[in-house]
């Protein structure tokens, strides 16, 4: 096959396993069916795709990073930033040093750089592997939080360690004063970088669509290609792409406060962007499934120079990396739990501790994916002296066996640790939910009123009655949120969510009379095009 058609096959994969995930009665987490595609992918053509390292992490890592920080609830993280801070930082650099010395220990061939290499991109973790096997394990949103806010700042300090251990095997020089002042140029150019981007593009946008208007399709474009620039701009001044992009996607979410982008555009970027971001992390792991044949009979050769014939010896590192590093996971999580409810004990906070099957899910939900697939791809393929990488092979088969064994064990493990366990709602998200809509409420009848009194000439005779209709509604939004009562504001929501299912139940009618009045052409193309794209945006505010 040529590489367009494996390319078309890959994404054809992508579409089929989320069908797959759905007709398959075991739970089989989504990037599980995915890698099993890729390998008939693999079957079929019979061999992998040949992908240029750097093209390969320009391709997949910044959107991906781009949209994780545009995407992360930021009260979240602010809120939980001395939890999160421990686990992307700290965790990261426990792993690094831990991880690096048990497989240079087991693997007495692999030379130490290149073990650190491997154990720095084997620890960040994947929220969108925890998410797919969240859905069925009752995750508490607050930890789902944590790992989210983990995994955005863990991708980035995890990348920068592995760059680091690749610059050491490719040099053979590594100083601590040099690698700490480079970390923070790194570190800090590569944040700079990513927000000045992103406010310089907006900045430019914003100008170009006031003196000439907008383009049809231009601002989701422009959305599009802000991580890449922000991301070549970082690397071409030796800063941190890395950090840059996310950082880039950090700044969006803010220049998004000020509600310059049309409706219609939100909701069209919001698609294209789901779109992008399921295809890429489905081609990654369709990619490692086409890859796995092809890195085993690497790993393969590599292992001769571990000194073992025995292929099964591969199996033995595989789970033993995967086990050490949910070992020092747990040890990391419990330590700075008993240290933190330690220094709240001694303020005289309250310092109640977790249960402790939340403890172990926390350690377990370390799922390694897309991230480090990504990364562990960009590995040289020869030395500055022409030789080939060290391991390199064998480095990649014990990346890919860490994601498998991490998504198979958390598959497993988490729905089991946390079934039948029951978490509270989050007492502020209701109340900032409350809030937002009694405010937006009181706006709303507000404006309703201003555009009354300005629409009283001419045809104004037809405004009171019509005021009076909306009013009513956001009048009956007011009584639902203004409740202080439990039951009478369970009551009242119950009310709304009987609305509202009544609301797009009409709305699913209104659609389906449109199509058919256009299939026995009784109306235009256009205008039932007009009409569903109206009923779509009403479905849209009454669903969310």
């Amino acid at each position: 096959m040529d590489s367009i058609e494996i390319v078309l096959a890959m994404l054809l994969a992508v579409v089929a396993s989320a069908y797959l995930v759905r007709i398959i009665p075991i739970a089989i987490p989504l990037p599980l069916v995915q890698i099993a595609l890729g390998a008939g992918i693999a079957a079929y053509t019979g061999g992998g795709v040949q992908m240029d390292p750097d093209l390969f992490f320009l391709l997949f890592l910044p959107p991906l990073l781009f949209l994780d920080g545009w995407r992360i609830p930021k009260s979240g993280l602010f809120r939980d930033k001395g939890v999160i801070l421990e686990l992307a930082l700290g965790l990261v650099v426990f792993t690094v040093v831990g991880a690096g010395f048990l497989i240079h220990w087991m693997i007495p061939a692999m030379p130490l750089p290149v073990a650190f290499a491997l154990a720095a991109i084997v620890s960040p973790t994947d929220p969108v592997a925890v998410s797919s096997i969240a859905s069925r394990a009752p995750i508490p949103k607050r930890l789902m939080h944590i790992l989210e806010g983990e995994s955005l700042l863990n991708d980035a300090s995890g990348l920068v360690c592995f760059r680091f251990a690749i610059a050491a095997v490719m040099t053979g020089v590594f100083s601590v004063t040099q690698a700490s002042l480079t970390f923070l140029w790194l570190a800090l150019a590569g944040v700079a970088i990513g927000v000045a981007v992103t406010m310089l593009v907006t900045w430019a946008q914003r100008w170009l669509f006031r003196h000439f208007g907008e383009p049809a399709g231009s601002p989701i474009l422009v959305n599009m290609l802000i991580p890449f620039g922000a991301y070549l701009v970082a690397e071409h001044l030796h800063a941190s792409g890395i950090l840059a992009a996310v950082a880039a996607g950090i700044t969006m979410s803010y220049v998004e406060l000020s509600g310059q982008v049309m409706a219609t555009t939100r909701i069209q970027r919001s698609a294209v962007w789901d779109t992008v971001q399921f295809s890429l992390n489905g081609v990654m792991f369709v990619l490692l499934g086409e890859q796995l044949p092809t890195i085993m009979e690497g790993a393969r050769v590599s292992l001769d120079q571990s000194g073992h014939l025995n292929p099964w010896w591969l199996v033995l590192y595989a789970f033993s990396i995967s086990f050490g590093l949910m070992a020092l996971r747990f040890i990391w999580v419990w330590t700075t739990l008993n240290i933190t409810l330690f220094k709240k004990s001694r303020r005289g906070e309250d310092a109640r501790k977790p249960h402790w099957r939340l403890l172990l899910a926390t350690s377990l939900a370390g799922v390694r994916g897309a991230i480090t697939l990504a990364g562990v791809m960009t590995v040289p393929l020869a030395l500055p002296s022409g030789a080939p990488f060290p391991a390199r092979d064998l480095v990649i088969f014990l990346a890919s066996s860490v994601i498998l064994i991490s998504l198979v064990a958390a598959s497993i493990g988490l729905p089991r640790l946390l079934g039948g366990m029951h978490f509270p709602e989050e007492p502020a998200e209701q109340q900032e939910e409350d809030l937002a809509r009694r405010e937006a409420a009181s706006s709303a009848i507000a404006a309703v009123e201003r555009a009354q009194l300005e629409h009283l000439q001419g045809d104004g005779d037809m405004y009171p009655e019509a005021a009076a209709r909306i009013i009513a509604l956001y009048q009956h939004r007011l009584d639902i949120t203004g409740v202080h009562d439990d039951e009478e504001a369970n009551r009242f929501r119950k009310l709304d969510a009987a609305e509202r299912v009544l609301r797009l139940a009409a709305l699913q009618a209104e659609r389906v009379t449109i199509y058919n009045l256009a299939r026995h052409e009784h109306i235009s193309d256009e205008i039932s095009r007009k009409l569903v794209r109206e009923i779509d945006l009403v479905e849209a505010r009454h669903k969310y």
